[in-house]
């Protein structure tokens, strides 16, 4: 029996109740549990569906043309060196802050490493908006890498800092008893223990470098995805769009299969938990210190200073005049209650899914568990195109609708849930679910009576996520909102297309102010992975 039950519960639970635990889906009433996951799942494929769908009513002789064409090699050649550049300079940069503020003495470290989680706070299109306002001619790749590492690059710094908390430190002393010097400790020994939180983190920066569109199309910097919404409100849901959407889920596809296959099948844990001792921190010399100083001063101005002091300038500049109430107001509140309700929709959602992967794992529940990770992979235009495709053709009573827009919502953000759900469910004895039911209780009640009770810090840290997503989403809602909707993101982004950078500084700072908290969890949860 699991060791969190009380003593003397796993006594009082009769022997072939016990003995059923495994097979407790047929006594939960299994129908509706597997309905309600295969349902989610089969909306999950919509995206999917509408990609293969579109290929085959285009017709392949108007295919060829639509794909092989100068415009879409210019597209993939500016994806491809956005991608190859980007992502080296985040691993580099997330591996050199995360050894410096986890390794080091260096001064101040716990500070420098809030300060390299809290970029993540401030949305992508922000930096955007704050690089333009303060150099105005910056603009191609270049700008388009500067702007992604700053933005981007705590998503790597954060696992990998985690990770480098978790090492048994045994490996290194091992490695150095041998003859290695400090530095091939740590490439060869060090670095392939990372490896796992750097395909993780690259992943993430990867596709959010495929679905990004405010940042680019700000900088002036052409991708699929400002090609594809470019597309659509010339031609409203034409084939060519429709088309740059197919070879950019390709792109998303074949990035999850790179990833795949640079994890490898490698044995990363130890058998134990070994005795408890504290990781090894390196002295650095007056230069090093210096050297390390810098780098944190650098990347903490690029990232932060630039956008909250640009901020700051036009919010100075534009006086009380900018703080219009009468239009701030209802954007915050619409954010609000499209994240609320978001939250709560996609947490519900993934219930069932989570429910299944920790009390009856198999093949059906791995099945239904890809299909999402699948689909939220897919850029927000993708999956904005398809809901707008299918709504007009099967369901135009709710095109346009808020019912559609949480709909895209559910599909891009439900494994942000799911993550989080799975943990807590899997602390949650299912000996106790049992006993609840064997008590007189329905299979729904004694789920949510005991086990989504003692699951409650992971439903509450899936919704946070998922409520900070929406916060931040742009294209899907552009595409998707009824008229008349104005979120703090989409009225940043009328504000800032009409070159009026002064009243949009409110509305990113309220984002901001938004974000921070959820942004310090996700900070605080890191560190209480190696219990710090």
């Amino acid at each position: 029996m699991p060791e969190t039950l009380p003593a003397g519960v796993a006594e009082a639970i009769p022997p072939q109740l016990r003995r059923r635990s495994r097979g407790l889906f047929a006594g939960l009433g299994g129908a509706w549990v597997i309905g309600l996951s295969v349902l989610v799942s089969l909306l999950a494929l919509l995206p999917i569906a509408f990609v293969i769908g579109v290929s085959f009513e285009t017709g392949w002789a108007r295919l060829v043309p639509l794909i092989f064409r100068p415009r879409v090699g210019e597209l993939l050649i500016n994806t491809l060196l956005l991608v190859v550049i980007t992502i080296p300079l985040c691993v580099v940069l997330g591996v050199a802050l995360a050894w410096l503020t986890e390794r080091t003495d260096m001064p101040g470290r716990r500070w420098w490493s809030l300060l390299a989680t809290a970029p993540l706070a401030v949305p992508a299109f922000v930096h955007s908006y704050a690089w333009v306002s303060l150099v105005p001619p910056i603009h191609g790749l270049f700008a388009a890498v500067l702007v992604s590492v700053i933005a981007y690059f705590p998503f790597l710094y954060l696992p990998i800092a985690a990770s480098l908390r978790r090492i048994d430190p045994t490996i290194e002393d091992v490695a150095e008893s041998l003859g290695l010097r400090p530095w091939a400790v740590f490439f060869r020994v060090v670095l392939p223990q990372l490896r796992l939180a750097i395909c993780g983190g690259a992943l993430l920066v990867g596709l959010h470098l495929l679905a990004e569109y405010g940042l680019y199309a700000m900088i002036r910097f052409d991708t699929f995805t400002t090609a594809i919404f470019d597309q659509f409100k010339s031609t409203f849901n034409g084939p060519a769009a429709n088309m740059l959407a197919g070879v950019l889920a390709l792109c998303c596809l074949a990035m999850l299969t790179v990833e795949s296959a640079a994890r490898g099948n490698a044995r990363y844990a130890r058998i134990g938990s070994g005795s408890p001792r504290e990781q090894r921190v390196v002295h650095l010399s007056a230069g090093a210190a210096v050297l390390a100083l810098t780098l944190q001063v650098l990347t903490c101005a690029l990232a932060l200073g630039v956008p909250l002091i640009t901020l700051g300038k036009w919010l100075i500049a534009g006086g009380t005049q900018v703080w219009q109430l009468s239009e701030l107001l209802p954007a915050l509140e619409q954010t609000v209650l499209l994240g609320i309700s978001g939250a709560m929709l996609t947490t519900l959602a993934a219930i069932p899914i989570a429910w299944l992967s920790i009390r009856s794992p198999g093949r059906l529940q791995r099945v239904l568990e890809s299909c999402n990770y699948i689909t939220s992979s897919l850029p927000g235009i993708v999956v904005a195109l398809a809901l707008v495709t299918i709504t007009i053709h099967f369901a135009r009573p709710i095109y346009q609708t808020t019912i559609t827009v949480l709909l895209a919502y559910l599909l891009m953000f439900l494994p942000r849930a799911l993550v989080s759900l799975r943990a807590g469910i899997a602390q949650a004895p299912v000996e106790l679910e049992n006993m609840a039911r064997s008590l007189g209780r329905s299979p729904a009640l004694a789920l949510w009576l005991i086990t989504l009770r003692l699951a409650a810090p992971g439903v509450a840290a899936g919704a946070a996520l998922v409520f900070l997503a929406i916060t931040n989403e742009l294209t899907a809602t552009l595409l998707l909102a009824p008229n008349g909707t104005r979120t703090l993101a989409t009225g940043f982004w009328a504000l800032t297309s009409e070159i009026d950078y002064a009243a949009a500084a409110p509305y990113a700072l309220l984002m901001i102010v938004l974000s921070l908290p959820l942004t310090g969890i996700l900070y605080h949860q890191s560190k209480r992975t190696a219990g710090r």
